[in-house]
């Protein structure tokens, strides 16, 4: 049965985006839909920011990192009010089915427009890697790449200056890219949000690399850690004369999102945007797309929405042997 397919982005922006929209697109005209895409996430939605989109339109957009439909915040979509003015604008339009590309934010959302009667259909995309119903995200790997590169490239610098670097990453309620990144970067210490940071243990790890005649002593820390870059950085200059080294932070910030997407997510992503037309052609709804085991997997809404992910335990141990 031909079906209408709306598509939105939603949430921060993640490398792989593009790269869903076209699977979500292509898919959907290959089994005979018409697929419209949202302008600016709920906003969009809510302003009747639609339009048809063909497989040229989509064309070109898998390397590109972003999301060619944007994303916005809509205070309005907060409101029963929004979300009634978002569904009607899509029934005016005879969308039978909504798809979400976001975060825990943007599934929730989307939560509430199912639970209101309306057929929606989640895209696991984040590069927190927070979201419950999915092993990796879009935007995962590349962000984490990122990260990665500018960690070798500062423990260059510091082996140079004998120096300390303090390297803050995203993630405000999520460590895992600090603990990724830190696991993979060589890093002597890592503070994240989900533990509390003793930074007197934090101390002692750099100290003791500069005993053992290291040129540099690499501290990852997430962005929504107890002990963020600043706070690390305040503590350390205080405790100079302890360390041996001298200090110096960097905040990598928005540039992790902004890269172009590597193979793994551009696989994930198209793998993701075909599961979520595959789903709505089977009339399956109200469920989130992600990667569990190695397969497309599509988890119900209750199991979700509200949930926390946790931290691989393996992966702590793991950081703490080998710093």
């Amino acid at each position: 049965m031909e079906k209408s397919i709306a598509v939105l982005t939603s949430g921060g922006d993640a490398p792989g985006m593009n790269a869903a929209i076209r699977a979500v697109v292509r898919t959907g005209i290959a089994y005979e839909c018409h697929v419209f895409g949202v302008r600016n996430g709920y906003h969009g939605l809510i302003n009747g920011q639609f339009e048809r989109m063909s497989t040229r339109d989509v064309g070109g957009i898998l390397q590109r990192g972003g999301t060619i439909l944007g994303s916005a915040r809509s205070e309005e979509f907060m409101t029963v009010d929004g979300r009634s003015e978002a569904i009607r604008n899509l029934n005016r339009r005879g969308i039978d089915a909504l798809v979400v590309i976001g975060g825990n934010g943007s599934q929730a959302g989307a939560n509430e427009l199912f639970k209101m009667g309306f057929p929606v259909v989640g895209v696991a995309s984040t590069i927190d890697n927070d979201l419950v119903g999915s092993e990796i995200t879009i935007g995962v790997d590349t962000a984490l790449n990122i990260a990665l590169e500018a960690i070798d490239r500062l423990k260059v610098t510091a082996s140079s200056h004998q120096r300390a670097f303090i390297i803050e990453v995203m993630g405000r309620k999520c460590g895992y890219l600090a603990l990724a990144a830190g696991v993979a970067g060589g890093a002597e210490a890592i503070t994240v949000p989900e533990r509390k940071t003793d930074p007197e243990q934090i101390a002692d790890a750099v100290r003791i690399a500069y005993e053992h005649g290291k040129n540099h002593a690499l501290v990852v820390a997430a962005e929504g850690a107890d002990y963020n870059a600043a706070k690390l950085t305040e503590f350390f200059v205080a405790h100079r004369e302890r360390l041996g080294f001298s200090v110096r932070s960097t905040i990598l910030g928005h540039v992790q999102r902004g890269g172009e997407p590597g193979a793994s997510d551009r696989i994930l992503a198209s793998k993701l945007g075909n599961g979520a037309v595959q789903a709505i052609l089977r009339e399956e709804y109200g469920v989130l797309i992600g990667l569990n085991k190695n397969k497309v997997t599509a988890t119900p809404y209750e199991g979700i929405i509200g949930k926390v992910k946790n931290l691989d335990e393996d992966l702590f141990e793991l950081a703490e042997l080998l710093d």
